[in-house]
């Protein structure tokens, strides 16, 4: 293709570099201008003092790697240049009373293990796989494929017989519930919400594709962290001669006669065909200030906030669990206090990521990087630089106790990102998931890759966007937005 569209994509989150790639390989003139002073944003690297060790500041888990490798490869960088390394085993979960389930991607390894410590569950398990399996590829083209400009598009008879068989009328939890009894197992099927920055018991049941991708495709990590990601994407742009403009916030969108026609840099004009807007959506609001659409009756929910510890110790663990989660006696009560009452809970349940399980290299040798997540209220309900110290004392103190001993003595170094630090970043009010997936912001609920039908050239890309949070399906978002771009452009 040549002589394609002037397109500039405000912000290089993930969703923008991705964007930026298919755009570029399809001939168009990109001009990525980012605010920050780096590319990437959630998905970065946290380092010690020295810059010697190193741990992902943001997400951890490959989830749908064949998307994500696809949508890659259809940019134009090759596979080879992404090692993924597969996490055998999933993970575990550690409950209260000190019993301790394993995920195993296999079915038949999962069934005994469920067996194992639940005795008479294991045929509801593989019942959950097998309805699952067949209700999964039409679940992806149906919500993660497409985009629903009227809402009535989403609303088709096919359409609800699919809701209906993923039980999208009832939450995640609610779906779990209608194959397993005990609330341990309950839990492990449905806590994947958390992936995205919602409670299980107030997302809807279509995210419960999310708990069976994990047996089905794997949980994979990034060889050298998933902060890779964005350097590989950066060098391939700069490759190819697109445009990056770093330390460059975007002061408006420019719309005229119902259609966007370029941005304004430091008070300065610069004119495109289009614009693809990159970031959580709500930040796309003060950029069309004087135009009717900056305005919204009511506000966007905010995901879950987190808060985030960043340690480097002097000793290793036997287990070879990369990622492991501790639930407190009730993960409903729990999150209800997290979600609904903006509390932090007496009992926090959390998850740990420990690299050097997967790959030798994540640390020096004998020693250790971790990363905590403690699922938390966002920045406008704590005072953070007071409780986020505390939060974390306690929370180290659980993982040495169920765990991980002798962890206090051997940190060498730390570091810890609260919510606020979160909102500093541009993270709507420090949610780390973009808007809440609740059913009032799915689906044809969700802003869309083209947001606005009263603007024409103007797109969208982000966690904040349909199809959602995760790394490969805010991909498959920018995606969705370059398709419909490429479309409905005409010179």
């Amino acid at each position: 293709m040549s002589g394609g569209p002037k397109v500039a994509i405000v912000g290089g989150g993930i969703g923008g570099l991705t964007a930026a790639l298919l755009l570029s390989r399809q001939g168009a003139e990109v001009t990525l201008l980012e605010g920050r002073d780096r590319l990437g944003g959630r998905i970065a690297f946290e380092r010690d003092e020295g810059d010697v060790r190193r741990i992902d500041q943001g997400p951890t888990i490959v989830l749908l790697p064949e998307m994500l490798l696809s949508i890659l490869e259809e940019g134009g960088v090759e596979r080879d240049r992404i090692r993924l390394i597969e996490s055998d085993p999933l993970y575990r979960i550690h409950y209260s009373d000190g019993r301790v389930m394993t995920k195993h991607r296999r079915p038949e390894r999962q069934a005994e293990e469920i067996e194992r410590l639940f005795p008479g569950e294991s045929k509801n398990y593989l019942r959950y796989m097998n309805r699952m399996r067949e209700l999964y590829p039409g679940a992806q083209k149906a919500v993660l494929e497409r985009t629903f400009p009227r809402k009535r598009d989403f609303f088709t008879p096919r359409q609800i017989r699919m809701l209906g068989n993923l039980q999208a009328h009832r939450s995640v939890r609610g779906a779990a519930a209608n194959y397993f009894k005990p609330d341990e197992l309950i839990d492990a099927y449905s806590l994947q919400s958390l992936y995205i920055g919602g409670q299980p018991t107030g997302t809807p049941g279509v995210y419960s594709i999310l708990p069976y991708a994990e047996h089905e495709f794997g949980i994979w990590m990034i060889e050298g962290g998933y902060a890779r990601l964005p350097i590989i994407l950066e060098e391939e742009l700069r490759s190819r001669g697109v445009e990056v403009r770093l330390n460059t916030p975007v002061q408006k969108l420019t719309v005229e006669d119902g259609r966007c026609k370029g941005i304004v840099v430091d008070g300065v004009r610069e004119e495109y065909d289009a614009v693809l807007f990159n970031g959580d959506f709500p930040g796309i609001l003060p950029l069309l200030e004087g135009q009717p659409e900056s305005k919204r009756k009511k506000p966007y929910r905010a995901s879950s906030g987190c808060l985030l510890l960043y340690v480097g110790t002097s000793k290793r663990w036997e287990d070879p669990a990369a990622h492991q989660f501790f639930l407190p006696d009730s993960l409903s009560d729990g999150l209800q206090a997290v979600f609904e009452r903006g509390m932090i809970p007496a009992n926090p349940s959390f998850y740990i990521f420990n690299p050097v399980v997967l790959d030798e290299h994540a640390a020096p040798e004998g020693e250790s990087v971790l990363y905590f997540l403690i699922p938390s209220p966002d920045a406008s309900q704590i005072t953070w630089s007071k409780e986020g110290k505390r939060l974390a004392r306690k929370v180290l103190q659980a993982a040495e106790d169920r765990g991980f001993s002798g962890l206090r003595d051997s940190i060498k170094w730390i570091k810890m990102r609260t919510p606020e630090d979160a909102q500093k970043d541009g993270n709507y009010v420090g949610g780390s998931f973009g808007i809440a997936p609740i059913l009032a912001q799915s689906g044809p609920y969700r802003p869309q890759p083209k947001p606005f039908k009263s603007i024409e050239g103007l797109y969208a890309a982000g966690a904040s966007v349909h199809p959602g949070g995760g790394v490969p399906i805010v991909m498959q978002g920018a995606r969705m937005a370059v398709n419909q771009l490429l479309k409905e452009w005409s010179p």
